[in-house]
């Protein structure tokens, strides 16, 4: 198994496992085929969701595209500038934004925030009103649409911690009005993630516009929509396969035809999930009670989506053997939880061998931890038939350095 032209085998063997592995001509085609799918809507802006892969290679090889961001901490505003992202094409969404990162972000000049809350809404004026400037505002509506995807990925529902219920709507723009320091000409919408039909975006776009319409009625400048990210890539092949963004794209056009905005798009997951594998090898096989367990270097706290959602990711030997096994394939980690596939079919593996957990380039590195003092993964970025580690692994060393004794010791 290759990424471009480099084997996995050789990265391994360099950089050590485990290793999470980018490849550079994937996370362009994607941005690529994305942009060009809703460049028909007009003016476009496609602010890449920081959240998925906050790597700075990874973003400022999107910044050189012309791929603006989506940030939800100042951390991630932080990184989208030094990877080269213009301050007016970030976007700063997010429940829980501190007055600090409010002004970290008026600072830097970014192009809009999207504001999820009225308290949200007023201690942003408090904030722009103290230090004399305005701030460009869009609410974020629940439009209370259910997304069909895993619960803890779901954003669009009433009972969901995200955004202004919808029958609040008019309310808030109307308070925003006769808050100084805020312009809101802008609307947000999106409804959770790894989506697989696009009925759930459709509706939510219709509730969406039928919005604009009426606070324009009311006398609201609505320039800007932003519609979210959320269209999910195809982890298991067994099922069926997602929309496309032309077909994202196609009905994206058909229900704003009329609305008369700008838009603005935060594709992640899409982008970067199937650029990226995570390298690992095998420790040992050891015999269950059933099935066996294939018991390999990397755990939970390097990928927590199988433990924290359930999630399939494909796995495969780097070099099979032209033989299967049906096996359980479990991490180190003291936890049950530790587990990335039960009873899984798959490539026949010993002890030694090299396996990639497939499409884990998105919300893989950017979640882990160092439960168990694990040292955080390596990554690489891979373009041609040139790679280098675009995150040195820590030593373990370096983790006991970070904790300080109190002084009564």
């Amino acid at each position: 198994m290759y990424a471009e032209d480099v084997p996995l085998a050789k990265i391994a063997a360099e950089a050590g496992t485990p290793a999470y592995v980018y490849a550079t001509a994937t996370i362009e085609r994607h941005a690529r085929v994305f942009s060009e799918a809703v460049a028909p809507l007009g003016e476009v802006l496609v602010a890449f969701a920081v959240k998925a892969n906050p790597n700075a290679a990874v973003l400022a090889t999107l910044a050189r595209m012309g791929l603006g961001a989506d940030v939800v901490s100042g951390g991630e505003l932080a990184r989208a500038l030094a990877a080269g992202v213009p301050a007016k094409h970030i976007v700063f969404s997010g429940v829980g934004k501190t007055a600090q990162e409010m002004i970290q972000a008026l600072d830097a000049g970014i192009g809009q925030f999207n504001v999820e809350s009225e308290p949200e809404a007023e201690l942003l004026s408090q904030v722009c009103r103290q230090r004399g400037q305005t701030a460009k505002i869009a609410f974020r509506i629940n439009p209370d649409v259910d997304a069909g995807t895993h619960a803890k990925i779901s954003t669009g529902k009433s009972e969901n911690k995200f955004g202004i219920a919808y029958d609040r709507a008019a309310a808030a723009y109307a308070m925003a009005r006769e808050l100084p320091g805020l312009s809101a000409t802008g609307i947000a919408v999106h409804i959770g993630s790894q989506l697989t039909d696009l009925k759930p975006l459709e509706a939510a776009f219709g509730r969406i516009g039928t919005l604009i319409g009426e606070l324009r009625a009311q006398g609201h400048d609505i320039k800007v929509a932003d519609l979210g990210g959320g269209l999910g890539i195809p982890y298991d092949r067994t099922l069926p396969t997602p929309p496309t963004p032309a077909d994202y794209g196609a009905m994206t056009a058909r229900v704003t035809r009329d609305w008369g905005t700008r838009f603005i798009f935060e594709p992640g997951r899409l982008i970067v999930g199937n650029a990226g594998v995570l390298l690992t090898r095998v420790i040992r096989i050891k015999q269950g009670a059933g099935n066996p367990f294939v018991i390999v270097d990397a755990a939970m706290n390097d990928l927590m989506r199988p433990s924290l959602y359930d999630a399939w990711h494909d796995i495969r030997a780097v070099k099979p053997r032209d033989a299967r096994m049906t096996a359980n394939v479990v991490g180190p980690v003291c936890e049950s939880g530790d587990t990335f596939a039960m009873g899984r079919d798959m490539d026949a593996v010993e002890a030694g061998d090299l396996v990639a957990f497939m499409t884990a380039g998105a919300y893989g590195a950017t979640m882990a931890s160092t439960y168990n003092s694990r040292p955080l993964t390596a990554e690489v970025m891979v373009s041609g038939d040139r790679w280098a580690v675009v995150r040195q692994r820590p030593t373990i060393e370096a983790l006991i350095a970070a904790d300080h004794l109190p002084e009564w010791f």
